[in-house]
């Protein structure tokens, strides 16, 4: 396989209940500490499979894809990367913190916040904006991922 072919591709789902936000606690950078669940595609798997075993693996929790929310690259990676993300509904499972046994990076937390809370979180202004306003521009391609509020 030629690497300059090679890109990764990245889903996270933003899952809400009771306008709560659920999000992890997993080291992205010396700034933040929060994001949503998700992760890379392996080898083989769709969106949708990708998708639901991070979940699983991160949450502990069943979900199903209601819709796309927004496609965006990761310009800060250094490579190619796609960033896809999903709005999504719990269809079962339980709330867990994970093992973290194969996990070089490991999650620390898993909770539900308030959208209002968000920013306490290291998310920006601009990403609970996008929630509260119901997903403006949803299931478009917007650029780099900073634009939607998700830069690191």
């Amino acid at each position: 396989m030629n690497p300059d072919y090679i890109f990764n591709v990245r889903v996270t789902g933003v899952l809400i209940e009771n306008n709560k936000i659920l999000i992890v606690k997993q080291k992205l950078s010396e700034s933040r500490e929060w994001s949503l669940p998700g992760g890379r595609l392996e080898r083989g798997e769709t969106l949708e499979q990708g998708l639901k075993r991070e979940f699983k693996e991160e949450t502990g929790l069943d979900v199903q894809i209601e819709r796309l929310l927004y496609l965006c690259d990761v310009n800060a990676s250094g490579n190619t990367v796609l960033h896809i993300t999903f709005l999504i509904t719990r269809t079962g499972g339980k709330l867990t913190l994970p093992t973290n046994e194969h996990d070089a990076n490991p999650i620390h937390d898993v909770k539900f916040v308030s959208v209002d809370e968000l920013t306490d979180y290291g998310f920006s202004d601009e990403f609970a904006d996008l929630i509260k306003r119901g997903f403006p521009n949803r299931g478009n391609y917007l650029g780099d991922k900073q634009n939607i509020g998700l830069g690191i």
